[in-house]
Formats: structure tokens, C-alpha cells, sequence
């Protein structure tokens, strides 16, 4: 048996590594499909193995409309919102790297907002560590920053519009569904989000597909590792922990994204984007350590 609190230590690592491994998948899949179609299959794929597993545990699902409501919109903007958003604008030549910074204010951003929204007010510590937190994640992308512009101002638009949907998604997700079960609210999630993207394929693409075994590693990688795996764990984590600590580990994707991709794809890994690696650990660390005295009062 795993004792109860490494399993919990170990959890934000887990989501770190399974988040990760987005980016990758994309690259592989994108190249093989227009992006509203590819999403759409995703979620198709997620759905037809998530059910069997909901029925298989007795999963409890919403008892009320108001419950389905909340998780609906949960799903749009998560999934909809985020990860159309980072399709669309890598599809229209955002060069990845410059999208992950984009998307990464998303802890400073949540911060911001978890105040007014959530009444989670955070200590200068935590504010300092938000900042290297960024910080952090700009010197691991910057060496892949593109001196030229190859992309438009809709591409810019597209990313931030997946900053703003996924940290809406987790302040609403952390305001109003946190009771629901996080196994039938991921399926009503991603119903949600099959619904929005399957209207916007079937009106806006030609939906065609090439189906290679890249193609196909790449859907069911994403549907299963991420969009099951990782989007409950992230759910889990949202329930019992503040919406900036949560936040602040997406500052640790884009380097594990970075040593993945130089692992795999021999890309390049200097310097500055592993100091930049330490510089980013740091900041979350500043923003989900607890105080000693409430360390203490937990562990008595």
C-alpha cells in the first residue's frame, strides 16, 4: 500500500508529467487533421471509454439541472475554450513555444482574480512566487521564440482566448462544481465540448482525416492520458486545494514539455532553459508550500 500522503504529494507531479505530454500529442496529430475535427474525436474516444467506466464504479451523476449546467460550462471553457483556442492558434502559426508563454500567465491571472471571485487572498510570498514562477517558464521557451513573425494578430487572439477559458474554467469549476462526482462531471464535460467542436468541424472544416499510425497514437494518447488521466486528476485537485496552487503548476508544463521534446525530437535544450527549470520549481513551491503552523495543526 501507498501511504495516503506520498500518494497526495505525488498527484501534482502525475497531473505535471500527464499535462505535458499534450504538446506532444498535438504535434504528432495536428499535421493529419484540421483541429475542430481532431479535438472532436478526441472527445469522442474519451466519452466511449469514460462511460463504461463510469457504470462500471456506480459513479453518481448530477442530481439536479443546475449540477449538469455548471459541469456543461466547465467543459466549455476547459476544453472548448483552452483547447480550441491553442489548436486553432498553433494551426494558424503560432510557433508552440510562444503559445505556452502565452497561456502561461494563467497562474497570474488566477491570482488575480481568486480574490475577488474565490475570497483566496495570497501572501507576497505567493506573489513572488507566481512572478518566478513565470519567470521561470519565459527562459525555457525563449530559445524557441521565432525572430521572425509568421502568424497573425487572430493567432494572438486564439491563444488568449485559451488563457482566459482555462482560468475561468478553474475558478468556476473551484465555485460551483465541486461536489459533483468527478467521473460523470468529465462526461457531461466532454459532451459539452464534443458538442461545440463537432458543430464547428462539420460547418467550418472539410473534416477530413489521415489516418496514419501517428495520427491515431496521437488521438487516443490525448483521449486517454489526457483528457481522462490528467482532466480528473486536475478536477481532483482543483476540489481540494486553492485555485492559485493549482493554477501554478501549469508553470512546470512547459519544462517538462521542453525535456520531452529533447528527448524525443532532439530539440534544443540550453542554459537558460534549464536554469529557467529551477527558476519555475522554485516559484511553485513558493506558492503551494504551507505555513509551518498549518503544517503542524495538520499533522497533529
Amino acid at each position: 500500500m501507498i501511504p495516503g500522503n506520498l500518494l497526495s504529494k505525488g498527484t501534482p507531479i502525475l497531473f505535471v508529467l500527464l499535462w505535458s505530454t499534450g504538446f506532444i500529442g498535438a504535434k504528432l496529430g495536428m499535421p493529419h487533421a484540421e483541429p475542430m475535427t481532431f479535438l472532436s474525436l478526441r472527445f469522442l474516444i474519451a466519452i466511449c471509454f469514460l462511460v463504461p467506466l463510469v457504470w462500471w464504479f456506480h459513479a453518481p451523476w448530477p442530481s439536479n439541472p443546475s449540477d449538469w449546467l455548471h459541469a456543461g460550462i466547465v467543459g466549455l471553457l476547459v476544453h472548448g475554450g483552452y483547447l480550441g483556442g491553442v489548436f486553432v492558434a498553433i494551426k494558424g502559426g503560432l510557433p508552440a513555444a510562444l503559445a505556452a508563454l502565452i497561456v502561461g500567465l494563467q497562474p497570474l491571472l488566477t491570482g488575480i482574480l481568486a480574490g475577488p471571485l474565490l475570497g483566496e487572498m495570497l501572501t507576497r510570498k505567493k506573489w513572488m512566487g507566481l512572478f518566478l514562477g513565470f519567470l521561470g517558464v519565459w527562459m525555457v521557451v525563449s530559445e524557441k521564440l521565432p525572430e521572425e513573425n509568421s502568424f497573425g494578430m487572430d493567432s494572438i487572439f486564439f491563444a488568449s482566448l485559451a488563457l482566459v477559458s482555462i482560468t475561468l474554467g478553474t475558478l468556476y469549476q473551484k465555485r460551483f462544481a465541486t461536489k459533483l462526482d468527478i467521473r460523470t462531471g468529465a462526461v457531461i464535460q466532454f459532451i459539452s465540448a464534443l458538442t461545440i467542436f463537432g458543430l464547428l468541424s462539420f460547418s467550418l472544416e472539410t473534416m477530413v482525416v489521415e489516418w496514419t499510425f501517428e495520427s491515431i497514437f496521437a488521438l487516443f494518447w490525448l483521449a486517454l492520458v489526457l483528457s481522462i488521466g490528467a482532466i480528473l486528476i486536475l478536477m481532483r485537485l482543483i476540489q481540494s486545494g486553492a485555485a492559485a496552487n493549482v493554477a501554478s503548476l501549469f508553470y512546470l508544463v512547459p519544462p517538462a514539455t521542453a525535456v520531452e521534446a529533447w528527448w524525443l525530437f532532439d530539440e534544443k535544450l540550453g542554459w537558460l532553459a534549464i536554469v529557467g527549470m529551477l527558476v519555475a520549481v522554485l516559484g511553485v513551491a513558493m506558492v503551494v508550500q504551507r505555513p509551518q503552523s498549518q503544517s503542524k495543526a495538520s499533522e497533529g
